[in-house]
């Protein structure tokens, strides 16, 4: 592979292309999509595939796409995955990265979306799984409490979040723990319903069961 993920991380025109997004999703009063947020999901996915034995390569292509998933806020947030992908085509097609590898990176970029995308292949599978279960207080940028929406009421409430993965199960399991004054385990569920569902998907594309427990209850 002629790029590599710890050039990723450190190549100036994507972490513009990051910083500038997250920049407008505040103004906008959405949560955090930082680089704190790319390498978050970047690492989540790399591990994924990693715990499920999956080779160096494809823990590489993950972590990438990982990394570079929400370039497309810094065009608009509506439709950004899409966006996302051909900005990432390009990107990496002048980093001479490899055509096959590209492709990968940049379907998994465009699918990851729970409004129009799914999981394709295993690099997309763990992008999904990894960029949904980045629930964290931190992540919410309005600072004021009587102005959260429910997003950022979820986030908010999250005391912490965590994802294990049993390979000889084949279970991803994320284990969530909510400040139940804020947001109730139903009010999560509800909100997250649509992303759940299609952590649910993607860990299936990888041949195994998701498991969400929030505050020691299994939901699904």
């Amino acid at each position: 592979m002629a790029v590599s993920y710890k050039q990723i991380r450190s190549d100036e025109e994507i972490n513009l292309l990051i910083e500038k997004g997250n920049k407008i999703l505040s103004e906008l009063g959405y949560t955090e999509h930082s680089r704190k947020h790319a390498a978050r999901t970047a690492e989540m996915a790399g591990k994924i595939l990693k715990d499920l034995g999956c080779g160096k390569h494809k823990i590489e292509l993950a972590k990438i796409a990982g990394y570079m998933h929400d370039i497309g806020n810094t065009i608009n947030r509506h439709d950004h995955p899409h966006s996302g992908a051909v900005l990432a085509y390009q990107i990496l097609k002048e980093r001479q990265m490899p055509l096959k590898d590209v492709l990968t990176i940049a379907s998994a970029i465009g699918h990851h979306d729970e409004g129009t995308g799914a999981a394709v292949d295993e690099v997309s599978a763990a992008l999904i799984l990894a960029d949904k279960t980045d629930v964290r207080r931190n992540r919410v940028q309005n600072s004021v409490p009587s102005n959260f929406d429910t997003h950022d009421r979820v986030n908010y409430a999250a005391l912490s979040s965590k994802v294990e993965i049993d390979r000889e199960k084949r279970i991803i399991r994320m284990d969530l723990e909510l400040d139940d004054t804020i947001c109730t385990v139903m009010d999560y569920f509800e909100i997250f319903l649509k992303r759940m569902m299609m952590c649910q998907r993607a860990a299936e594309h990888l041949g195994c069961k998701f498991k969400l427990v929030a505050n020691g209850s299994k939901l699904c």
